[in-house]
């Protein structure tokens, strides 16, 4: 103790009572905030349940979503219909996941407009990113469908409406080809009007 600076023992515990006290903070909010939230594997794991065995395709498109908006809050479970000969429709229905808030039953639908045609229906998993409440769920996601991530049949589509993130991941039968800009309108119940 010779070496220390002139301190008192009483400021030095005080000190380590502080120190531990802010320590433990920390790591006691950390798991709070991360409570909500999806990791990687338990998305993977939900995405093969749903789809079934798409080799690692699946697990490669996730994480592409991963790296580029980090942990959701949310995931969709549905199926969707779509068709397209210059303008087109999609109509689809699941049940949204969450940690917090448990199930919700979510339906979607919308017009797109540009280079596309053909049809298809499809599995889909929506990752959702940032929703401070369901109710903030349903409402007008915006994006370039065209702008896909795809890995051997998988794809991915990124989506937004104010704060809230949409990461529709797709596979199923069909061909739509092409580039097109529209939106997807998520509701409460089931409806034919896409806008």
């Amino acid at each position: 103790m010779r070496h220390l600076p002139h301190c008192s023992l009483p400021l030095l515990r005080s000190l380590a009572v502080a120190i531990l006290a802010t320590i433990s903070l920390v790591s006691a909010l950390r798991p709070a905030h991360a409570a909500g939230e999806y990791s990687i594997q338990e998305v993977v794991d939900a995405g093969h349940g749903f789809f079934g065995e798409t080799s690692g395709a699946l697990a490669k498109v996730i994480e592409q979503a991963f790296e580029q908006n980090g942990l959701p809050n949310g995931y969709i479970l549905g199926q969707e219909g779509s068709g397209a000969l210059i303008a087109g429709l999609t109509y689809g229905e699941g049940t949204l996941y969450t940690k917090n808030v448990g199930q919700h039953d979510v339906f979607w639908q919308g017009p797109s407009l540009g280079l596309d045609y053909g049809g298809n229906g499809t599995r889909t998993m929506m990752l959702v990113y940032d929703l401070p409440d369901v109710d903030t769920l349903y409402a007008r996601y915006g994006g370039v469908s065209g702008s896909a991530y795809i890995v051997a049949g998988v794809g991915m589509t990124v989506l937004k409406s104010r704060d809230v993130v949409l990461v529709p991941i797709r596979t199923g039968i069909g061909a739509r080809l092409g580039i097109n800009v529209g939106y997807l309108k998520l509701t409460r119940t089931p409806t034919w009007n896409p806008f």
